[in-house]
Order: structure tokens, then C-alpha cells, then sequence
């Protein structure tokens, strides 16, 4: 029994949550760990799969490596290029209504200005991908992070799930970019579609992490049948989506240049379904284990609000819509 106002068990420090979280991303390139292959390449179901495990280990680690080896990606695929060994990249693209970057022709190059938000890895990354707006359209620039110019606006990342994924908004102040690509290539690319896939190998990870809350529980004790009905549940799910995930792998790795014109469809299927299934698991393991994981397991509550967030870069009903859309658009037209 102690003797004081001080707890016996102190929660995690927050604020070191952060710092732990980017030594783990830049030791992971500095060993050469995220050197994936490419999407498209023949192995593909290996890059997903790397991406589902970081998931499971730490969402808001698999949300930065994700970001890391998606700007590789992109970097070979408009432009036949690769980032330097030891550069740690972002891509920041989100674009919610409201001002945004505007890119301005400077001799050469371009200056960028504006707020961008949702910068994830902002005070760790060392170069990035962002988009802006351009005299022409939308275009996908390279920065420097460093740069003078370029400053996390404080108080603008109050999350708390996802709170080490450091994705505050970034103001930037005639910062030096280099174009990457044409107007609208960035999300014209068939990698555009592919990539999104990817971060659906990230949520699947937070699933498998939320879901092992339970499993464990059933080593302890014998599960009762409504818990080991929740379970049975709670495989099925998660099974399906790593067939799903491999079938698109291997679609992907069929037809990489989406020449069928697929991807797109394949795309908001896959997204929407593992979002569906992350949101399932999130149900049965809370109806199975109750509140006493949430309170007391630090790893799982974490891991339960960091999926809650992160699931919501889907856009629900809208990517159902455009699906919609599509399949009856390919009806009228076969």
C-alpha cells in the first residue's frame, strides 16, 4: 500500500511516445529493413504483408514507414528515381476542403506557401512528397523539411489515438520545391491505387494486434461460448482479409500498369472491406473482453484508439458511392 498521492503504477509518458516511435522508423531505414519491393514487381503479397506485421507491432509506426516506402514508390515510378540512403521521406497529400499549398513558378523551380495538414512524421522526416496547387493544376513537389520555411504549427495534432504518428499541419513560407512529375500525375498513376492497398496492409495489422487482446485471453482460461464465439468471429474476419489482401497482391503484380483498368475498383473494394472488417474486430473483441483490457493493458488501448483514428482516413460512404458508381458505369458499358 503506498504512502503518498503518488500512484503506484504511473501511465506511459505520452510525450515520449513520439521520440521512441521515430528512433524505431529511422533505425528500421538506417538497417535497410524498408527497402521493400516495389508494387507491380512480383512481390507484392511480401510488401503487404511487411506492412500488416508493422501494424501489429505499432500502428503509428506502420503509418510512417508506410508514408516512407509509399514516396519511394512514387519517386521510382514518375520518375525512375530513389531517395538517398538514410533520408527519411513523407508524403503529404491530404487535401480537406479549405486553403491549402499554392506552388508558384521560381526561375528554375517552384515556392511553396500555404498550410498543409496532416503532415504525418513532421518533425522526423527529412524530405517529403506534398502536394499543392499550381497555375496549371494540382502537382506533387519535392521539399526539404529543414528548410527554413517549413514549420509544424503547434497544437494542430491533438489526437490520441495515433498520437505518435506526429501529423500536425505544417506551415510552409517560400520554400524551395522541385516538381515531381506533371500536373495530376500523382494520383493519375496506376501506384496511386496501389498504394492505397497499402495503407489497407497497415489497418489490417491494427486488426491483428486489437484481435490478439482476445486470443491471449483464451490461453489463460477457457473461453465461455459467447467468448469463443466472438473469437471464432473475430478469425474468420481477419483470415478473409489476408485472402483478400493476397488476391490483390497478385493482381496487382498481374497488371501493374493497370492496363485492364481495374485498379481503381480493386482499390476502393479492398479499402472498404478491410475498413469494415477493422471495425467488426474493434466490436466482438470489445463485447468479448469488456472494459478491463481498455483500463488496465496499456498496448491494447492504445492499439484500439490508434485503429479507431486511423480507419478514418477511409471515407466511408462516399468510397462506397464512387464504387457504386464505377460498377454501374462498367454495367452500361459492356
Amino acid at each position: 500500500m503506498t504512502t503518498d498521492s503518488t500512484p503506484a503504477t504511473r501511465p506511459p509518458d505520452q510525450g515520449d511516445r513520439p521520440r521512441a516511435v521515430c528512433a524505431r522508423l529511422t533505425a528500421l531505414i538506417g538497417q535497410g529493413d524498408l527497402r521493400l519491393p516495389l508494387p507491380g514487381g512480383g512481390r507484392t503479397v511480401d510488401r503487404f504483408r511487411t506492412l500488416t506485421e508493422l501494424g501489429r507491432d505499432d500502428l503509428t509506426l506502420a503509418r510512417l514507414a508506410e508514408g516512407h516506402v509509399d514516396a519511394i514508390a512514387i519517386l521510382d515510378e514518375i520518375e525512375g528515381s530513389r531517395p538517398d540512403d538514410g533520408e527519411c521521406w513523407g508524403v503529404w497529400a491530404a487535401q480537406p476542403p479549405g486553403p491549402g499549398l499554392t506552388a508558384t513558378p521560381s526561375g528554375s523551380g517552384w515556392r511553396l506557401d500555404g498550410v498543409k495538414p496532416y503532415c504525418s512524421g513532421a518533425h522526423t522526416c527529412t524530405r517529403a512528397l506534398v502536394t499543392a496547387d499550381s497555375p496549371e493544376g494540382r502537382r506533387l513537389f519535392a521539399v526539404t523539411v529543414n528548410d527554413d520555411g517549413v514549420a509544424p504549427v503547434p497544437g494542430t495534432w491533438q489526437a490520441v489515438g495515433m498520437d505518435a504518428s506526429d501529423s500536425p499541419d505544417v506551415s510552409f513560407s517560400n520554400v524551395a520545391a522541385v516538381a515531381v512529375g506533371g500536373v495530376e500525375d500523382y494520383v493519375n498513376r496506376p501506384g496511386f491505387q496501389h498504394g492505397g492497398i497499402g495503407v489497407a496492409a497497415c489497418w489490417l495489422g491494427g486488426a491483428r494486434a486489437v484481435a490478439d487482446t482476445l486470443v491471449e485471453s483464451t490461453v489463460r482460461r477457457p473461453p465461455d461460448a459467447h467468448a469463443a464465439a466472438h473469437l471464432g468471429a473475430v478469425d474468420m474476419l481477419i483470415s478473409s482479409a489476408e485472402t483478400v489482401m493476397e488476391r490483390a497482391a497478385a493482381d496487382i503484380d498481374t497488371d501493374p500498369f493497370d492496363i485492364s483498368g481495374d485498379a481503381r475498383i480493386r482499390s476502393l473494394r479492398v479499402r472498404a472491406f478491410v475498413e469494415k472488417v477493422c471495425t467488426e474486430v474493434l466490436h466482438h473483441v470489445g463485447r468479448a473482453t469488456g472494459a478491463a483490457p481498455l483500463c488496465h493493458d496499456p498496448r491494447h488501448a492504445r492499439a484500439v484508439a490508434d485503429l479507431t483514428v486511423y480507419i478514418r482516413q477511409h471515407h466511408a460512404e462516399r468510397n462506397l458511392a464512387e464504387l457504386g458508381n464505377l460498377l454501374s458505369l462498367n454495367e452500361e458499358q459492356q
